[in-house]
């Protein structure tokens, strides 16, 4: 009898990508560090139920911040980033976080945007940079987005952004003494191409007007 054991692959270990600054046509990633308490703590203090969903903030003052990046940029096995708006304002951070080096997956998470930065050209270029760095530059075999399902932001985002929703985990997590879900959503290698195309598509200038509206969306990118 026959027996269905997957996809052979030869690939035997993935390593965590480095950190290193990062240039976009709309954004900047810079390795993220407390020195950026400043510069991040105008947005940060005007949003504070932008915090609701994530497991630290809001922060009664800035050196509170400072503490959070502090711990967030010395995590040796999760490479944090700041991100910066067209006119190079810091807006936000993300992460590469809970790579598997034996199976080839990695997860960009832990992510924090402005609102008003939220959606916009660069935010969604700082996620396709980080996608690249690990899809393209160190060949991942598999792409995760979590969030909690209660986050319909973050859910539909996912979906947006080209992830396919593999499922979602009842009662996984208990946060700020609340019991809530957690929706899985993938890209796989096989996928990243089409996704690729899809962004690069978007990003280009003439998608949008001189007032930097889009003349296409996203979706429509990806429907084709």
């Amino acid at each position: 009898m026959s027996r269905d054991l997957g996809r052979p692959i030869s690939r035997k270990s993935w390593s965590t990508p480095p950190k290193a600054i990062m240039a976009g046509q709309y954004t900047q990633l810079v390795p993220l560090s407390p020195d950026q308490a400043e510069a991040l703590w105008p947005v940060v203090s005007d949003a504070a139920d932008s915090f609701t969903y994530l497991r630290y903030g809001p922060f009664a003052d800035q050196s509170q911040l400072a503490r959070l990046l502090s711990d967030l940029s010395t995590r040796a096995d999760q490479p944090f980033w700041m991100a910066t708006d067209e006119t190079g304002h810091a807006q936000g951070w993300l992460s590469i976080c809970d790579v598997y080096p034996d199976d080839g997956a990695f997860e960009i998470g832990s992510i924090w945007f402005a609102p008003g930065f939220q959606g916009t050209r660069a935010a969604r270029e700082a996620l396709f940079l980080l996608m690249c760095l690990g899809m393209d530059d160190h060949g991942f075999e598999r792409l995760v987005w979590r969030c909690q399902a209660q986050n319909q932001r973050s859910f539909r985002a996912a979906l947006n952004l080209g992830f396919t929703h593999e499922g979602t985990w009842r009662n996984a997590a208990v946060v700020d003494g609340w019991q809530r879900d957690i929706a899985w959503f993938s890209i796989l290698r096989a996928e990243w191409p089409l996704i690729k195309a899809a962004f690069t598509s978007w990003l280009a200038s003439d998608n949008f007007d001189q007032n930097g509206r889009q003349r296409k969306r996203l979706t429509d990118f990806m429907a084709r």
